[in-house]
């Protein structure tokens, strides 16, 4: 999944939490499932804060899904607008080490309905 891809993204090294995360997007070890999680689930609430709404729902299973981006709100069944990927693919794209488009390629990105592309434009996460 390395490809040279790469925003100029601020980290903060000094939390070891991140530093474990972004070891194992090098290629590094996989930091504990408890670390993993809480990641997916911050940056699912930094993308709602970014963009509050309920016309795409975004999931990262097993470790969260959202509804995010404003419009039209969905109720029942499936909704129009979904995002489904990994916990890899998900944080090395709101880190900027992976594109939107090489996730597509690669198949770890599902992105169905007009409205994801709201999604893409806000990634990498600030």
């Amino acid at each position: 999944m390395e490809s040279g891809y790469r925003r100029d993204v601020p980290e903060d090294r000094d939390d070891p939490a991140l530093a474990e995360v972004l070891a194992w997007l090098g290629g590094g070890t996989a930091p504990d499932r408890s670390v993993l999680q809480a990641a997916v689930k911050e940056s699912l609430a930094a993308l709602v804060a970014a963009a509050p709404g309920h016309s795409v729902e975004v999931r990262v299973p097993p470790f969260g899904a959202v509804q995010c981006v404003s419009g039209p709100r969905h109720g029942r069944g499936t909704p129009p607008n979904v995002v489904e990927t990994d916990t890899r693919t998900w944080l090395a794209l709101v880190t900027g080490r992976l594109s939107w488009a090489e996730a597509q390629r690669a198949g770890t990105l599902s992105a169905s309905g007009s409205r994801t592309g709201e999604v893409e434009r806000l990634l990498p996460l600030r």
